[in-house]
């Protein structure tokens, strides 16, 4: 069991690990482009093959779709109380509680740990809460609700034209499949690689705020992502994708946002690299759990 989860965990690790000692070595990084080709290219185009070659079925998509809005919706609803009860800015905290990392470590875990098929499901979730990052998440830092940014994020239409595919039971033909394929598999080595870099960049604020909040992201997120799994009376690999994906750390855009909008960026920036770091720390308890 101990080498199956080194050998989950590590490749994520090392590829991390590889973009955080790339910038602290000083050496060239354009973090900006790199983001681009995976948001653009590289993330619509593994989002359209996994789904279309992996014959997911539709009701399969449904079912984590329901599960990513109903994580959010238990995750927004406790940590909106939480920052509440402790007088903490919500414009501020609550896009980086409530939107977790599921790109750049959710989804390369769920293919180590589940294989393609679990791939296929962690892009379901992810789908979903990759829209809301660029409507909710977006919203709450910047103060008003906007759709004029998700409805230009390519993954919007490569999942739609993926389900055109998957409810007829159609085949893309295989110059888009192996096209796909080859652009979408750039995608999880740029995402690990990027977040090492982006974490390399963050300069760290006051641990006295984020180190609860890290622990409580990555705890809320599990017992979300079970008391979801019980409800919809999940099973198997779906179960363990949902608790997987629901207990990441913050997401990068969250402090992004915050750093636009002038909303405590030091602080989420500090949420943003101490999630991240006690996830390394936890994921293979984690692992073992769902596995």
């Amino acid at each position: 069991m101990l080498l199956q989860l080194l050998e989950i965990v590590a490749p994520v690790f090392i590829c991390t690990a590889i973009g955080y000692g790339w910038i602290k070595a000083g050496l060239p990084s354009d973090t900006t482009l790199a983001s681009s080709l995976v948001l653009n290219i590289g993330t619509p185009c593994l989002v359209f093959y996994t789904l279309t070659s992996i014959n997911l079925d539709p009701s399969a998509f449904a079912e984590m779709a329901l599960a990513a809005l109903a994580v959010l919706a238990g995750a927004l609803v406790v940590s909106w109380a939480v920052l509440a009860m402790f007088k903490l800015p919500q414009r501020s905290f609550l896009p980086a509680l409530i939107l977790p990392n599921m790109g750049n470590m959710g989804l390369p875990l769920a293919l180590f740990a589940f294989g393609e098929k679990g791939l296929a499901l962690a892009i379901a979730l992810f789908s979903i809460i990759a829209i809301a990052q660029f409507t909710l998440g977006l919203g709450i830092a910047a103060g008003s609700m906007t759709f004029k940014v998700a409805v230009r994020q390519p993954i919007l239409y490569s999942v739609a034209v993926a389900l055109v595919f998957m409810s007829g039971d159609m085949t893309p033909p295989k110059w888009i499949l192996e096209t796909t394929k080859l652009l979408g598999g750039i995608t999880i080595p740029l995402l690990l690689i990027t977040l090492g870099i982006t974490l390399g960049k963050i300069k760290m604020g006051s641990l006295k705020r984020a180190l609860p909040l890290s622990v409580f992201r990555l705890a809320s997120g599990f017992v979300v992502g079970i008391f979801v799994a019980e409800v919809l009376e999940l099973e198997g690999m779906a179960r363990g994708v949902v608790i997987l994906q629901s207990t990441m750390p913050v997401a990068v855009f969250s402090y992004l946002f915050a750093m636009t909008y002038d909303q405590d960026p030091e602080d989420v920036a500090s949420l943003t690299m101490i999630s991240t770091l006690l996830s390394f720390v936890t994921l293979p308890a984690l692992l073992w759990f769902v596995i």
